[in-house]
């Protein structure tokens, strides 16, 4: 098969990269001289299918033996573009286009903090992973995945537009800029998250299996706006994830630094 092994695995990050591009354009409104999509919507839901698609350049290159350092570099910036810019300019355009004008310029400094923490987090969260944590860790992150990170933020704001919250005069029009910031920052945190993988216990794998078959259901169809529910559950769903997940983590946190050690012990 020789090189040509290595064109599956990069063809699904090319295809995550640029929708982040797309994304990026979407909510810019790069896209609107020739479409009456909602923007913000449809800029989300690129991020949505980013999430979907993510694992799939990873399975390819086990699939056909065709791991590399390059497929590794070019996925984290893949990734950077789809869960790091992609959603922060998501919530900043958000912010632009439908909060009030007076609104928008006295917090553009406050916006544009968040901003660049959130960017700068999601990149030394990527650096880090492929530095220090890819071969560390087996069971659990290492603070919270980018790909999470940036779904919950873009589904949240296309959430609390379609309440109002933006056009509101009150207290919530900060929570997306609030989650922003806290997932940028979990995003780094030395905070353990199990990864979704096969426990030994057979009735929460099936229980596991359906809420991911679910996910993606409810994920490619985001895109249309006469679906009920299907918003609030993937909000739900992420939310739980990373409270109860994290909880476990510092419950275990011991525990699994002890198991890390005891791995990297064997192998020396």
């Amino acid at each position: 098969m020789g090189k040509t092994r290595f064109i599956l695995p990069n063809a699904f990050t090319s295809m995550n990269f640029l929708l982040g591009v797309f994304a990026i354009c979407w909510v810019t409104g790069a896209f609107s001289s020739f479409t009456s999509s909602d923007p913000i919507r449809m800029g989300a839901y690129f991020i949505i299918l980013c999430a979907l698609l993510d694992k799939l350049d990873g399975f390819a290159a086990r699939l056909v033996h065709a791991s590399s350092e390059f497929g590794a570099q070019f996925d984290s910036l893949a990734d950077l573009i789809a869960f790091g810019v992609a959603p922060a300019f998501t919530v900043f355009f958000t912010y632009k286009t439908v909060a009030p004008e007076s609104w928008f310029q006295t917090n553009a400094v406050l916006l544009i903090v968040v901003f660049a923490i959130y960017v700068l987090c999601a990149a030394m969260r990527l650096a880090k992973y492929n530095a220090c944590d890819s071969d560390t860790y087996h069971h659990h992150f290492s603070g919270l995945p980018s790909t999470f990170a940036g779904a919950i933020n873009a589904v949240l704001v296309v959430y609390l537009k379609s309440k109002g919250v933006f056009t509101a005069d009150s207290a919530l029009i900060y929570v997306p800029l609030f989650v922003m910031l806290i997932t940028g920052l979990l995003m780094v945190s030395p905070l353990f998250l199990p990864k979704l993988q096969p426990r030994k216990n057979a009735a929460f794998n099936t229980f596991q299996a359906v809420m991911i078959v679910i996910t993606y259901i409810c994920g490619f169809t985001f895109v249309s706006e006469g679906i009920p529910f299907v918003t609030e559950y993937i909000l739900l769903l992420m939310a739980s994830y990373i409270v109860i997940g994290f909880g476990v983590g510092i419950a275990k946190r011991k525990e699994i630094i002890a198991e890390a050690e005891a791995e990297a012990a064997q192998k020396k």
